[in-house]
């Protein structure tokens, strides 16, 4: 009877030491057979208390919002350019388009090169206009392109005018985004923000094409005062322009 009793206690005693390594190879069994599934809901439930809250979820919309809005207000921005090229394009008179296909790294503020040339109609003293007013003049041309002389070149020499008060003067590039306009007249009466147009005596330019503002007066200057003038059509950033032909010449 002891023997027999004795028998079956190690058997017991097994299984009560032996229970923790069966239910660790039944979940591991479980969890091979639901592909982690049971796991990940356990993990998740742990980790709940981490998650964002309504402070990361009010970040990610405001997020959302300003791409929104920056992408509105890039299109909105191409759509004003596209229908500014198209005024251009629609000037009555002989002017023709031309794309800018290239423009020296050295030389931005110095030169255009157009993607029309003489095959097309062009020659050197043609006026160069882009969406808001002159840019400059056509410096040189191949049959199938031209180079562009900006306003803002320090070798460019323009006669402009005020019109507000008759005030002639002749515009000097300087290399920089701003051109000079140097006065004739030692007592010019004119003020910042006057607008700036080609002078209409001018035998080399169209009449009254609009040029810039008078941005800064220097009265000091001697013999006659200088103004700092910002141009009206955006230099830095050109991809077509419109070429009109010198004064007294036509097209056919």
């Amino acid at each position: 009877m002891q023997a027999g009793r004795g028998a079956r206690f190690p058997s017991l005693r097994l299984l009560l030491t032996g229970w923790p390594w069966l239910v660790l190879a039944l979940l591991l069994v479980a969890i091979r057979l639901s592909k982690g599934a049971g796991f990940s809901d356990l993990y998740a439930l742990v980790t709940r208390p981490f998650w964002p809250g309504s402070a990361q979820s009010e970040w990610l919309r405001s997020a959302q919002r300003l791409d929104q809005q920056t992408r509105l207000g890039q299109l909105e921005a191409d759509n004003q350019r596209l229908r500014r090229l198209l005024a251009l394009q629609q000037q009555p008179g002989a002017a023709r388009s031309a794309p800018v296909i290239a423009r020296p790294a050295q030389g931005w503020w110095q030169q255009l090169m157009l993607g029309q040339g003489a095959w097309q109609g062009l020659q050197v003293g043609d006026a160069v206009v882009a969406p808001g007013g002159l840019v400059g003049r056509i410096a040189a041309t191949t049959p199938t392109t031209a180079t562009a002389q900006l306003l803002t070149d320090p070798g460019s020499r323009v006669g402009v005018w005020v019109a507000r008060t008759g005030e002639h003067g002749l515009l000097v590039g300087l290399g920089t985004p701003r051109p000079v306009l140097r006065f004739l007249d030692r007592d010019a009466r004119v003020r910042p923000g006057d607008l700036v147009t080609t002078s209409p005596a001018s035998t080399l330019l169209p009449p009254n094409l609009t040029v810039g503002v008078i941005q800064h007066l220097d009265a000091s200057v001697i013999p006659a005062p200088e103004a700092v003038v910002q141009l009206s059509a955006p230099l830095a950033a050109i991809d077509w322009v419109q070429v009109l032909p010198i004064q007294g010449r036509s097209d056919g």
